[in-house]
């Protein structure tokens, strides 16, 4: 991987910025194609880990496109809908727990901010761990691991609920906006790994 970017770092008629922007680019159609796999619900994990191979395949400078996303979803998405179907159980206990709180019950506030820290932090895992998928690993151990990774790398775990608050954001103002910034956290798991593993 490393050979391929230094290679293409050499070869002349392309810019950084030329570069730069075809990543950026690259990075919205990846939104789209996230959401767009994303649709049924409980496929948005096996649909970020799609993304994230298509973008790390991007960033190695190997051959990809829509094809290779679809067979990655497909592969991804075996177990991964089950991995969904525990983050929409996990969001409606802390929804639960936030409608305790407004109700008044006794310890209600500390119970209710536990169940957020909580749920961004396994959404935090959960991207890490999409972001290092490939095909046949097990979601079991890559969200022990990426668990773990997400408590170590605090700086990491940070840039990705940064990431996960604009495309909160954006979907409060646009929902396009929204569907685009999908790619950008896909390309910022990404990131987060590859920076973890070099350490």
């Amino acid at each position: 991987m490393s050979e391929a970017r230094a290679k293409a770092r050499t070869e002349p008629g392309e810019s950084r910025f030329a570069q730069g922007f075809a990543l950026f680019a690259e990075c919205l159609l990846t939104g789209v194609w996230i959401a767009v796999a994303a649709l049924p619900l409980v496929t948005y994990p096996a649909a970020f880990a799609a993304g994230a191979r298509h973008l790390g395949r991007r960033l190695a400078h190997e051959s990809g496109g829509w094809r290779k996303f679809v067979a990655d979803f497909r592969a991804a998405v075996r177990r991964g809908w089950l991995v969904g179907v525990a983050g929409w159980v996990a969001l409606t206990v802390v929804w639960i727990d936030v409608r305790a709180v407004r109700d008044g019950l006794p310890g209600g506030p500390l119970v209710g901010a536990v169940g957020v820290l909580a749920l961004i932090g396994a959404a935090v895992a959960g991207l890490r761990a999409a972001a290092v998928w490939r095909p046949g690993a097990s979601w079991r151990s890559l969200l022990a691991r990426a668990g773990r990774r997400t408590v170590l790398d605090p700086a990491g775990s940070f840039l990705l609920v940064g990431g996960l608050a604009v495309v909160v954001c954006s979907a409060w103002f646009s929902a396009p906006l929204a569907v685009a910034a999908l790619g950008a956290v896909a390309a910022a798991a990404v990131a987060v790994e590859e920076r973890h593993r070099r350490r």
